[in-house]
């Protein structure tokens, strides 16, 4: 699966760099270089589906059933709009 997302990435007072992920709470990276900073964000990111997805799949009965669904996003007014893909 393939999907992007924001990153915003600032010089830290420190040194290097931080990164966060505004669609994605508790997303967020840092390093030296700017590089580094998406990489440790990407890293979080997976990390947080993961363990999400862990925690859904614990609750879930045998029977249940997984499927795969497709959003795209369009702009409205400058706001993000979700809308499902039809098949």
């Amino acid at each position: 699966m393939k999907a992007e997302f924001t990153a915003i990435i600032e010089a830290a007072t420190e040194g290097g760099y931080w990164a966060i992920c505004p669609e994605i709470p508790g997303a967020n990276g840092q390093g030296e270089t700017v590089a580094e900073a998406k990489e440790s964000l990407k890293n979080a990111i997976q990390l947080i589906f993961e363990d999400r997805l862990a925690d859904i799949r614990r609750g879930l009965p045998k029977e249940a059933i997984e499927d795969k669904i497709s959003i795209h996003w369009r702009c409205v007014t400058g706001r993000a709009i979700p809308r499902l893909a039809t098949k």
